[in-house]
């Protein structure tokens, strides 16, 4: 069957795409469309022309795998191009999620109708980029130019009643996109209405000439943090400002040239990496694509404290029932209270409806006797990081859980193979690490153990997915891929402190990297006297972190860690107590403290996580380095434009990693900073982690 199919409803040309599953744009599409368009322009019997497609969505986006191409032919301006010299009413039937490229051709129509259900968007800046066929100059001419800056800089989508109301779309339909289209573009040559293209209509341009301040303005309230990294949101803004400030055909160039320019760029490249690294993470070894999930109706969370309470709130807000439960009323109480207070600020916020918070509420029930794990269909302990404690749970939850209930920890570190063997069926126990806040953190690690059935995984993978988060498959061991890592970033802070750097002087040089956050600033925010009490009972030291610690100094909880807060602020400042400690801690171990260059002190901190990586593949810990990168990205803060540590690894080299990695083995004698043998011989061969 062809991609594009051309048929007529009497005197009304119907073009409709069928490109399952999401009707992405491709090159052969791109042919169909331009033949359709010329025949249905040349044919004087056909007075009006639909555009639609078949399945479950308008055209999507555009094949990925395309971008760069300068040669490729036609392309989605030659299609529009047609479209626009038609001189006959042409409608665009939007429905679904219309993406990109997708939305871009519906722009080119005279006319927009759209599905109820209908999510707009485009999406390039996500990807380092910005549209590059003509949605910087026809999305302000429609939707107005604060619409169209905040859906450009930002990617979000917008619903189909925001549509109708900024004038991206002229009406909104029920029911089938063929009928609704044929139906409006009757009515459109039955009034005689004028057919004016989005490219000549400047009604909405006008009040934002020559108010520079207003653009700009409107422009650093659009961006969002750290969205598309440092090139594409200035570029994708220029764009937006040649719509006021240019001839639209001088604009339309300049923007698919700085497209073009974008996809070049390193930042593009990862933004590009982690899409497909994401889409991989679905892909399980030992897994079957076409394997369901079993339905999840009913879900049990073992401890109503920040983490319980944060699970909870996750399943709950997917519409998923919850049972949390904790020893006493007391602590249920807590955890309960601290649930609804969490809802009712987000509500204060506008994130969610009074409505919602009550309905997400009314779902969480609290028990303090274990037996009310007996009809969920997923048990979830998360309780304290204590073998035998977790142990003693499972034993209990083998008694009391219903048979194929999944039996879930939310560990950080410890091994799940042994806490299966308290069960009689360990078939049905995997890890379900999520991640502080749970309610907001996207990251799911997904222990399998050496006994977890195929059928669990599935249907973990298939809960995580409908609980917003990015759920992504790993082994067993210390720390699993990210807490693995993170423990070698730790070891090298305090080592980097010791030898030159103050708190404020790393921090920042993360910062700069792209990190929101210094390790530091995030150790005290998260509360320095978690890792204190691990590395005690794991007989491991800090030489600073556990001296500031036993100064009873805990981060923002206590308004002192590496860093000073005021009463009430989470900002933080420096502390001469602190920078005093670290020098006569250096002087004491006979540490020669020197300057630190800021990427001396990245590179420093990333390439012993990023060896770490490559023994977590010997070790086939993680399928692939895409995942290690996936789960830094959504777990760790990693900057999403530098495409995770692994892939950044790729980009700098890995001759170049392996390199400073060994001269590190020198300056500090730690064997773990010797290349590990993957990649020391990936670097010999000038290969890259996969």
């Amino acid at each position: 069957m062809p991609i594009v199919e051309l048929r007529r409803e009497g005197d009304i040309a119907v073009i409709v795409v069928d490109n399952p599953p999401v009707n992405a744009q491709n090159n052969a599409m791109r042919a169909g469309l331009l033949d359709a368009f010329t025949q249905a322009g040349s044919d004087a019997a056909i007075k009006g022309v639909v555009l639609t497609c078949a399945g479950r969505t308008f055209v999507a986006g555009s094949d990925i795998s395309e971008f760069g191409n300068k040669t490729q032919s036609p392309t989605t301006i030659d299609v529009i191009e047609a479209m626009e010299a038609l001189g006959k009413p042409a409608v665009a039937a939007i429905f679904g999620t219309p993406m990109g490229g997708g939305l871009e051709l519906a722009l080119g129509c005279h006319f927009r109708i759209a599905a109820q259900n209908t999510k707009a968007a485009l999406p390039e800046i996500k990807l380092g980029l910005l549209p590059g066929a003509g949605g910087t100059q026809r999305l302000p001419r429609l939707a107005g130019m604060e619409k169209a800056a905040a859906m450009v800089l930002s990617g979000d989508p917008i619903n189909a009643t925001d549509a109708l109301a900024c004038g991206l779309v002229d009406e909104l339909f029920d029911g089938d996109p063929v009928a609704a289209g044929v139906a409006f573009v009757k009515k459109v040559i039955a009034e005689k209405r004028p057919l004016v293209l989005a490219r000549d209509r400047d009604d909405k341009l006008a009040p934002w000439r020559n108010d520079a301040k207003k653009f700009d303005e409107l422009i650093a309230s659009s961006i969002k943090r750290g969205r598309g990294g440092p090139k594409a949101p200035p570029m994708a803004a220029q764009a937006l400002k040649d719509a006021l400030d240019l001839p639209i055909a001088e604009a339309l160039k300049r923007e698919r040239a700085a497209f073009f320019v974008l996809v070049e760029t390193p930042e593009s490249a990862s933004l590009r990496h982690i899409f497909f690294a994401e889409r991989d993470a679905a892909k399980v070894e030992g897994v079957p694509r076409d394997m369901k999930g079993a339905e999840i109706k009913k879900v049990a969370v073992i401890g109503a404290g920040t983490m319980g309470g944060g699970i909870a709130m996750s399943f709950a807000n997917a519409g998923i029932a919850v049972t949390l439960i904790d020893t006493t009323q007391e602590a249920l109480d807590r955890g309960l209270g601290m649930i609804a207070k969490n809802y009712r600020i987000s509500a204060g916020r506008g994130g969610v409806t009074s409505e919602d918070v009550e309905k997400r509420i009314e779902l969480i029930k609290g028990a303090t006797e274990l037996s009310a794990v007996s009809d969920a269909d997923l048990i979830i302990e998360a309780v304290f990081e204590e073998m035998g404690l977790k142990q003693e749970i499972f034993g209990k939850l083998d008694k009391l859980a219903k048979p194929g209930a999944i039996l879930a920890t939310n560990t950080s570190y410890l091994d799940v193979n042994v806490i299966a063997q308290a069960t009689s069926r360990p078939q049905d126990v995997l890890g379900l690490h999520f991640f502080s806040p749970a309610n907001v953190m996207k990251l799911m690690e997904t222990v399998r153990g050496a006994k977890t059935s195929p059928q669990v995984l599935a249907t973990s993978l298939a809960v995580g997915r409908k609980i917003g988060k990015m759920p992504v498959v790993v082994g067993v061991g210390p720390g699993f891929v990210g807490n693995r890592m993170l423990r070698l970033r730790g070891v090298e802070a305090e080592r980097v402190l010791l030898e030159g750097a103050m708190p404020h002087e790393l921090d920042a040089a993360t910062v700069q990297f792209g990190f929101a956050m210094g390790p530091l600033a995030v150790a005290d925010m998260g509360g320095l006297d978690i890792g204190f009490r691990s590395r005690k009972a794991n007989g491991l030291k800090a030489p600073i972190a556990d001296q500031i610690c036993e100064m009873g100094r805990f981060g923002q909880k206590t308004g002192r860690g590496y860093y000073l807060y005021e009463q009430g602020s989470r900002t933080p400042k420096r502390d001469d107590e602190i920078e005093q400690l670290i020098v006569s801690t250096a002087k004491q171990m006979g540490v020669t403290r020197r300057h630190f260059e800021p990427m001396e002190i990245v590179e420093r901190l990333l390439f012993p996580m990023i060896n770490e990586g490559a023994r977590i593949l010997e070790e086939k810990i993680a399928q692939n380095a895409g995942d290690i990168d996936v789960i830094w990205i959504h777990g760790y803060g990693f900057p999403t434009w530098r495409g995770g540590p692994m892939f950044y690894a790729n980009t700098v080299g890995l001759d170049y990693v392996a390199r400073r990695l060994t001269e590190f083995a020198k300056q500090t004698g730690d064997e773990r900073h010797t290349p590990a043998p993957l990649l020391a011989k990936l670097a010999s061969e000038g290969g890259k982690f996969a």
